[in-house]
């Protein structure tokens, strides 16, 4: 299995191959390459920070040698003026990385802030915030990492570390029951340990997925916070619970009260809005 660090180094060696294609024409034809130079990263508006380590990972996968300051670190919060970083290296290593450093940040703050939001409204309550797979291509990694920064819990990576049987597999399938059955035996034989969790749409199937078992989660899909509190008696504690659909800033604390272990919410990466950050140069 890949892991963060080895994942990370690949999404940031394709980003500048990316934007950087056979050269970076604009700084190669008016600047020498042995120029040192500085930059700052500043802040524009206020919310909470992230990405400042995926920023020096950045800088060094095209210079090791940088000299990198932090004056703040993921998960705090940031001001309007408030200066996060300085970095020192070679002019042609600053301007080649500058938009891939503002990209991943400004989008990983915008998630990050987005999920502080949600986890302070769940502050005292058991319910806790989980993401989803609506994430952008290519992008996961870091929009996931974004959600941990804010406060939130990744559910799964992908399609490989959880078994999630939706409305489609079960309907495929031929039912909740034929679903479970398959899918527990693949984990025994296949991938012993793999959870699995299954999406309920109305009492009636929580009642079939408590009668049968087989299952360690089980989704209760855009139920209401009433209805979420009648399947909890029905399930009365023998599986994980999580709350999906519809859920929003709105409504989230209503969800909370019912007790439910987790509630997801897409939204706190495909609604996120981008934070405002600048790299400004500054001469030495």
């Amino acid at each position: 299995m890949t892991t963060y660090e080895e994942a990370l180094a690949l999404l940031i060696q394709n980003a500048l191959q990316e934007d950087t294609g056979d050269g970076d024409h604009s700084t190669l034809s008016c600047i020498s390459p042995a120029v040192k130079g500085k930059a700052i990263l500043k802040i524009k508006e206020a919310g909470i920070l992230a990405g400042m380590k995926v920023a020096e990972k950045i800088f060094r996968h095209m210079q090791p040698d940088i000299l990198f300051a932090a004056f703040k670190k993921d998960g705090d919060e940031m001001g309007i003026g408030e200066t996060a970083f300085e970095v020192e290296a070679r002019v042609h290593t600053i301007l080649q990385c500058e938009r891939l450093v503002l990209n991943c940040m400004q989008r990983m703050s915008g998630i990050a802030s987005l999920t502080r939001k949600y986890t302070d409204l769940l502050k005292g309550y058991h319910t806790q915030l989980l993401d989803t797979r609506k994430t952008t291509p290519n992008f996961r990694l870091l929009e996931k990492e974004a959600v941990r920064i804010g406060g939130g819990l990744n559910h799964r990576m992908g399609l490989y570390d959880m078994i999630m049987l939706k409305d489609n597999h079960i309907d495929y399938c031929g039912g909740i029951e034929k679903a479970l059955a398959k899918a527990y035996t693949y984990v025994q034989e296949k991938k012993p340990g793999l959870k699995i969790e299954i999406e309920t749409r109305n009492l009636d199937d929580v009642k079939k997925v408590v009668a049968f078992g087989r299952a360690d989660r089980i989704m209760l899909d855009n139920f209401t916070p009433e209805q979420i509190a009648e399947a909890l008696k029905v399930i009365n504690g023998k599986f994980e619970t999580e709350a999906s659909g519809g859920i929003n800033l709105g409504n989230i604390v209503n969800y909370a009260r019912t007790g439910v272990d987790f509630v997801s919410v897409g939204a706190v990466i495909h609604h996120a809005v981008s934070a405002d950050l600048s790299l400004k140069a500054v001469l030495i």
